[in-house]
């Protein structure tokens, strides 16, 4: 007897259909061996057919634990592929990660970096400045002398008039 094979054995209503017609049979055998436990010849035949219905019951169960015996294992061997593969997949992951934040970090210490030599530059300019501006001495308005109008300035090199 054959049964489809499915994803997890054979087919359980295949299986169950021929265990019952097993069952039926059986049964038949049991009533004609009681009806005819007179005859030695159809006992011999009633016999027969029991071991071997017996016989066939035992593969059957055999088959169906060795093939549920290596349906598991195969399962296993995929389950361990799969578990292997993404294992590798999350060191891949982790790996990546540590360098995007090695990156990261290096980038941010350097931004640092630059923001205080920024920082720094910005300061000796601003010292410098009240350091020019402390011995800069503005003259009373009262004792300054104005400038006249037509007095070139810097701006009129640019052909911008400096007045409207």
């Amino acid at each position: 007897m054959r049964f489809s094979v499915v994803e997890t054995g054979y087919d359980q209503r295949q299986v169950d259909s021929c265990l019952d017609e097993l069952g039926i049979r059986l049964a038949r055998l049991a009533a004609r061996a009681e009806s005819a436990a007179g005859a030695a010849r159809e006992w011999d035949e009633i016999r027969e057919e029991a071991t071997w219905l017996s016989g066939l019951l035992q593969r059957l169960d055999l088959g169906d634990a060795a093939v549920t015996r290596h349906a598991g294992d195969a399962v296993r061997r995929e389950a361990a592929e799969i578990l292997a593969q993404a294992r590798f997949e999350l060191d891949q992951a982790r790996a990546e990660a540590r360098q995007v934040r090695e990156r990261a970090y290096a980038e941010a210490v350097q931004a640092r970096r630059e923001f205080e030599a920024s920082l720094h530059a910005r300061r000796r300019r601003a010292t410098r400045a009240d350091e020019i501006l402390t011995g800069v001495t503005v003259d009373d308005a009262a004792t300054a002398e104005p400038v006249p109008e037509d007095t070139p300035t810097a701006a009129a090199g640019t052909g911008v008039p400096a007045t409207r």
